[in-house]
């Protein structure tokens, strides 16, 4: 995903909702992450959205951050 991308509801709706504001390939993940502003009705985890990228509709549901659990330990200060 890339930032720009518009942002649908459903696979054929042309009303846009939002727009993907970053976005790239999460080498932790092995797949593509991005985040975007959408209204709060479609902010709900789970949530599938659709993407348009090079006229095509991506699906992508909307996730928590990080996308990735850490798996650090943060050492005594």
């Amino acid at each position: 995903m890339r930032c720009g991308a518009e942002l649908f509801a459903a696979e054929n709706n042309a009303a846009t909702i939002g727009r993907i504001t970053s976005g790239g390939f999460g080498v932790s993940l092995g797949a593509p992450i991005a985040m975007a502003y959408v209204p709060t009705a479609s902010a709900s985890l789970g949530t599938r959205l659709y993407a348009e990228v090079r006229g095509q509709r991506l699906p992508i549901v909307v996730s928590s951050m990080p996308f990735v659990p850490t798996r650090y330990k943060r050492s005594p200060s």
